[in-house]
């Protein structure tokens, strides 16, 4: 397993520079879940997951819709802030991560689900990979992409060995175009000092193309060993490539169309501290559908919804045009 982890990593290095332009789901998918199976939803993940991390925003997360759309009932565990694992990618936010908190907190709520009946989600890498994590080398030695990757495909490993057997692996985004990433980004509430944005840019569409390669070729090599699991990778990346490529197929908002500038856009000045008080514009009521991001480092409620829509369609047929089973 070792050594077939390290050519993977190198292989993805090598593929680094064409991979952005693919998708990294199979063209094949296999058995999965079958149509009118799941009645559970449970989420797991970072604050693009978590179902209160913009509720003072009256923003509704995309798992609550997914839910309503798929007339699923919804178990969030997700927590804003986090990491997969404070071993790999340490933070200084308390009661988060994916594996010192949120499944003990799973587990410790005993809820007696049918498995057979019951899809679990992760999608998790965002704050790993970024600012607080690995673009400043804020992981612990000497833990790198590989561990990171490595740790999100664990959690498979965790709550099937708790009886879980439906997973739904949803993939980084593109990072890269994540306004805080962009080589045009502007000092914002997620970092005010000085940096190489050009650099940054680089950095990010470079672990965002790496990561998904690794999981896919981890999670093949997983499923071997666990029979009886349904695990699916849904391919986030291509579909929010898809949503910048061609916004006006997922956005219908009142303003024109933009995929660059955030609804709640804050400009600080540089070293300025990073409150919530800056020189702020946020565009109002149905404006807000025509944009893909909510600040400089979450997607919108449209995007949100746009996710949802796909997941749902999991939920409901066990099929979806981003879904690769892999068993």
């Amino acid at each position: 397993m070792a050594r077939s982890l390290i050519v993977t990593f190198a292989i993805a290095f090598l593929s680094a520079a064409n991979a952005c332009t693919q998708t990294f789901q199979s063209k094949v998918s296999h058995g999965g879940i079958e149509a009118g199976q799941i009645r559970n939803f449970v989420t797991f993940g970072d604050s693009y997951t978590d179902v209160t991390a913009f509720s003072a925003y009256n923003i509704t997360s995309w798992p609550v819709y997914a839910a309503r759309y798929s007339n699923s009932i919804l178990y969030p565990f997700a927590k804003a802030a986090a990491v997969c694992s404070q071993t790999v990618t340490p933070v200084p936010f308390p009661n988060v991560t994916v594996f010192e908190t949120q499944l003990p907190n799973y587990l410790d709520a005993s809820l007696n689900l049918n498995m057979s009946e019951t899809l679990f989600s992760l999608w998790i890498g965002t704050n790993d990979l970024g600012q607080i994590g690995l673009l400043l080398g804020n992981n612990a030695p000497p833990m790198s992409l590989i561990d990171t990757t490595a740790c999100a495909v664990n959690w498979v490993k965790t709550l099937y060995n708790h009886g879980a057997r439906n997973f739904l692996f949803q993939q980084v985004i593109p990072l890269n175009l994540v306004p805080i990433y962009t080589a045009d980004s502007y000092p914002n509430k997620y970092w005010t000092a000085e940096r190489n944005t050009t650099q940054w840019f680089l950095d990010m569409g470079e672990f965002s193309c790496v990561v998904p390669t690794l999981a896919n070729y981890m999670l093949r090599d997983l499923v071997q060993n666990l029979p009886g699991a349904h695990v699916g990778i849904f391919d986030t990346y291509s579909l929010y490539s898809d949503m910048y490529n061609k916004p006006q197929q997922y956005y219908n908002g009142t303003a024109p169309l933009n995929v660059k500038t955030p609804i709640k856009s804050c400009v600080f000045s540089l070293n300025e501290a990073t409150t919530d008080t800056g020189n702020c514009t946020i565009a109002q009521g149905t404006d807000r559908d025509s944009y893909m991001w909510w600040d400089e480092l979450h997607p919108s409620e449209q995007s949100g919804r746009n996710l949802a829509a796909q997941i749902a369609e999991v939920i409901s047929t066990g099929k979806n045009k981003w879904t690769t089973w892999l068993s």
